[in-house]
């Protein structure tokens, strides 16, 4: 299935506040996502990227602000967040190792209750990633770190998701790997899958994306294009956590 970009936004952040006791993590961030689009996050260490997705799936809890998905308010726990549509696969994989790579994948769609279509959705994800197939019998402690990437993300479209939001997909992984997953992750959004990618690896992230945000200490301090922004020198600065926040205009 080709997916379309719609100008309505299917998901939507407005003025979003969230602390970890007297540290700010999130201050007033604001973005939407429009339907059919790769949206990224870009960002230093601290800069409140992880904050963000673990807000929106209800994991952190909101100071203040508001998230929509489809104009209806989105809940604030994690169960409910994934009912509605939108799954997380988490930084870092968090795979369960003493489970089977198919039981892993099972347990991404343990709230749906279209039954009859798991089996449909499997070979959807064995089609993406067809090591995972071969694999499905093996523990997933046993894979290798791209292995296990890979059953991360295809662990998270088995709740067939509207949005899928993905953490540091390449984080600690070869260049080789980091390619072929992009590469998947592009299939995936052309197969009707809207993607809010967090990422280190800001010229990955940019080549992939429709449209960027960058965020620093909690703020949204850049907006735009993804191709304009590959050629923007500010963003490999920003990346490194030099930007300077006053010289910059958000669109």
């Amino acid at each position: 299935m080709m997916v379309t970009m719609t100008e309505k936004p299917i998901l939507e952040i407005k003025d979003l506040h969230v602390s970890y006791g007297a540290i700010k993590a999130l201050n007033g961030v604001s973005l939407y996502i429009k339907e059919g689009e790769i949206v990224s996050v870009i960002g230093s260490n601290g800069a409140g990227k992880s904050t963000l997705m673990q807000t929106i799936m209800g994991i952190v809890p909101r100071e203040s602000g508001e998230i929509f998905l489809k104009d209806e308010p989105l809940a604030r726990k994690s169960y409910k967040v994934i009912n509605q549509g939108i799954t997380l696969t988490p930084e870092g994989r968090q795979v369960f190792a003493p489970l089977t790579v198919y039981e892993n994948l099972m347990m991404g769609a343990f709230s749906r209750r279209d039954r009859d279509k798991l089996e449909e959705d499997l070979n959807w994800v064995f089609s993406l990633f067809p090591i995972l197939k071969e694999r499905q019998k093996q523990y997933a402690g046993t894979l290798s770190g791209g292995e296990q990437q890979m059953m991360a993300i295809a662990r998270s479209l088995m709740s067939r998701p509207k949005v899928l939001l993905l953490d540091e997909p390449s984080l600690g992984l070869a260049p080789i790997i980091i390619r072929d997953i992009f590469k998947e992750l592009k299939r995936i959004n052309s197969e009707g899958v809207t993607i809010l990618l967090v990422e280190q690896n800001a010229r990955q992230a940019l080549k992939l994306s429709n449209r960027v945000y960058v965020i620093q200490t909690g703020n949204i301090i850049m907006q735009g294009d993804s191709k304009e922004m590959l050629t923007n020198p500010e963003v490999e600065a920003a990346y490194l956590g030099t930007f300077k926040k006053k010289s910059l205009p958000c669109d």
